[in-house]
């Protein structure tokens, strides 16, 4: 993920669970005024996992989903709804005290506008 933040999209929040991740991202606008791709960006974000994780584990095969829960955040009050939610699943699942105690969760910051 940390790969293409910044080139392919912009990581606002992302969190790792034992069970399931979360991100909040956005597509990088090209020079030429097109998207990459969300379906494009989160097949590379879990082959790449996928492979790491089943290397460390000496296993094979799939480790993710087909399916990605992805949603448009339309607003800056919807983006606080989700954003909240993501940082405080781990203490609301008791593995934690504090978002910013949870190693697991990366929070890089929202993208400067030019």
């Amino acid at each position: 993920m940390k790969h293409f933040h910044q080139i392919r999209y912009w990581v606002t929040t992302a969190l790792v669970m034992p069970d399931h991740a979360h991100v909040i991202l956005k597509p990088v606008v090209f020079k030429s005024e097109m998207e990459y791709p969300l379906s494009k960006i989160l097949q590379g974000i879990k082959g790449y996992s996928a492979r790491e994780i089943n290397k460390v584990r000496g296993s094979k095969g799939s480790l993710w989903q087909e399916e990605s829960f992805d949603r448009i955040v339309r607003d800056h009050d919807e983006y606080l709804e989700k954003w909240n939610y993501i940082r405080n699943n781990p203490v609301k699942t008791g593995l934690c005290q504090s978002p910013e105690e949870y190693p697991f969760l990366w929070e890089p910051g929202e993208p400067i506008e030019e």
